[in-house]
């Protein structure tokens, strides 16, 4: 029987292809192993102008969030939801601008440090009970204010009513003082209630974003809208979950972004410490 001739090209394309394999799967077990070298304080992930650590990470699967994890969670609706309404002025404050704003004595001093409000019609504040600024992740629990700068009121959601009422009375005032407008400050008394001591901030983030997409997004700019979340059920336990799915889609999208600008014949190089990048 004759044997089929090969063009040498066929041959040199097979072994190109067992490198490049050889080094992709080399360079994903360099990978795992470097996840497993984490420590708390490591960067496990960047996203836009978030750069999420291990510890903040871990703190979703059964902890207190972290003012990062909640600066994640805004980022990541202001990015992939809201940036679909190019006419909505929403602003999503960040837990460090919202707790520099109750602990400014004057807030019109921090008007170049926050974003313009001139055109805004809701702010969503995440409220901390921390008072002493020398302590970085203080406090003990997180509550949502949200702003309607339209019609001049704050909604006040607390998952342990009414813990957090003074510090969102607070914040209520000092973005009043910042806008210009007199607020009526509402301290809702129907919001969802956590079963724990642990579920503060997956609160803030699920109601933060169904107030985001299923009332304010979809109302017409004429019609008026229940701001009560009242016999609304909040899963802290598949919203944990969800967010941890998330954040590990990202990476890995991350990953695959530097392994395909990284070459497949760079034997010996040293892996890249940064985190996966997103943006």
């Amino acid at each position: 029987m004759s044997v089929p001739f090969a063009h040498p090209s066929v041959f040199f394309l097979y072994h190109l292809g067992r490198r490049y394999l050889r080094c992709f799967w080399r360079f994903l077990r360099l990978t795992r192993n470097y996840d497993v070298q984490l420590s708390p304080d490591d960067a496990y992930l960047s996203y836009f102008d978030v750069r999420l650590t291990k510890e903040d990470v871990d703190t979703l699967r059964n902890d207190w969030l972290t003012d990062n994890s909640i600066a994640f969670w805004e980022e990541l609706l202001e990015r992939e939801q809201l940036n679909k309404y190019p006419n909505s002025h929403i602003v999503l404050l960040r837990p460090s601008m919202s707790f520099m704003l109750m602990q400014t004595p004057d807030p019109l001093t921090l008007k170049e440090a926050l974003p313009d409000f001139s055109k805004t019609t809701h702010i969503f504040l995440p409220i901390n009970d921390c008072h002493n600024v020398e302590v970085a992740e203080g406090g003990s629990h997180w509550s949502l204010l949200l702003v309607s700068v339209v019609d001049e009121v704050a909604f006040h959601y607390d998952s342990l009513f009414p813990a957090n009422g003074d510090d969102a009375a607070l914040a209520s005032k000092k973005i009043s003082q910042l806008l210009g407008k007199r607020l009526r400050f509402v301290n809702l008394e129907d919001s969802p209630q956590q079963e724990n001591s642990s579920d503060c901030g997956v609160f803030v983030c699920l109601q933060m974003r169904h107030l985001l997409l299923k009332r304010l997004l979809l109302a017409n700019a004429k019609e008026k809208i229940s701001m009560s979340m009242g016999h609304k059920n909040i899963d802290a336990a598949s919203g944990r979950k969800e967010m941890l799915k998330m954040i590990e889609e990202r990476r890995r999208e991350g990953e695959r972004r530097r392994s395909r600008s990284a070459s497949p014949f760079g034997k010996g190089k040293p892996v890249s410490k940064s985190p996966p990048r997103i943006g």
